[in-house]
């Protein structure tokens, strides 16, 4: 019976895709570490509690599928500040949030860092 659980759970993984504009805060590659973290041993792994495992695929599966978007349509697809999906996922990105990062920095650091950092061909000069 594990290695039934065990081949829906990398099903699941294959299906799910990977938002390489997020790295390392992608909800695929997180649960493909988590899969692999339970299933140490593969189709041998012992699972200890089985209703558990089931109930956590069947609601991995739902939010794949989209079931609550899908059950409970949205009127407009837009959020109450007029942000649209796209948007989000543009400000989301991790680039994107590095460069917000950088423009938080006050100006004293960014000034530190930019000469305390020398370049090895400033070096050779």
């Amino acid at each position: 019976m594990a290695a039934s659980r065990y081949r829906r759970f990398l099903r699941l993984c294959e299906e799910w895709p990977v938002e390489e504009a997020r790295l390392q805060r992608d909800l695929g590659s997180f649960l493909r570490q988590r899969v692999a973290q339970a299933f140490r041993e593969g189709e041998n792994t012992p699972i200890p509690d089985p209703e558990a495992c089931d109930q956590m695929y069947e609601s991995l599966v739902r939010i794949h599928t989209n079931f609550y978007k899908n059950k409970y349509p949205r009127l407009k697809d837009t959020t109450f500040t007029g942000v649209t999906v796209e948007d989000c996922r543009t400000i989301l990105a991790t680039d994107i949030l590095k460069q917000m990062e950088d423009m938080k920095k006050g100006t004293w650091k960014r000034l530190r860092e930019k000469f305390s950092a020398k370049k090895p061909e400033e070096d050779l000069k």
